[in-house]
């Protein structure tokens, strides 16, 4: 059964964020709210998928027949675990950030809500990309993952000439 690829995993909680950050925030928001925080939501739409490299890691070491693609960090328990860690950070760590990463300083927090953010994401375009595929002929399935891919980073890149000027860095 046909999944999305990193790209499509990564690429969608980045394009809802970096919406929610420059549409729903005001601008004195914003500043508390890094592009940082947006990469770091990507990062965790492709996160589930860590258990890929470790299965290889365990058979490079010997270890055979241990399968454990989409175990545990596809079900709800991995972005449950960073919300919860979000909440004890908000709570009781409020202050707490990443110091030396970046000017910006980045909350502990908000950290754990962006990767719970991405997870879940990942977690919810796995289960609905294969009600997604049933639309299409079958004979052009294969192509519809990096086609999307393809398309979503498309989209990525005219948002941040549109919205962040990025040709001025160029």
């Amino acid at each position: 059964m046909k999944r999305p690829y990193a790209v499509t995993h990564i690429l969608v909680p980045i394009l809802l964020v970096a919406i929610f950050r420059d549409f729903y925030l005001k601008k004195e928001e914003r500043a508390h709210f890094p592009l940082h925080y947006v990469l770091i939501a990507g990062l965790g739409g492709v996160l589930p998928d860590i258990d890929i490299p470790i299965s290889f890691i365990l058979k490079y070491m010997g270890i055979q027949n241990w399968n454990i693609h989409q175990a545990f960090t596809h079900s709800l328990a991995l972005p449950f675990a960073f919300f919860v860690l979000f909440l004890i950070f908000s709570i009781f760590g409020s202050e707490a950030k990443v110091c030396n990463l970046t000017r910006h300083r980045l909350r502990l927090n908000i950290i754990f809500l962006m990767l719970g953010i991405g997870a879940l994401i990942h977690i919810a375009l796995d289960a609905s990309f294969p009600y997604f595929l049933v639309i299409f002929p079958t004979e052009i399935r294969n192509l519809i993952p990096p086609t999307l891919d393809g398309i979503l980073l498309v989209i990525w890149i005219i948002y941040l000439e549109l919205k962040h000027k990025i040709s001025d860095f160029i």
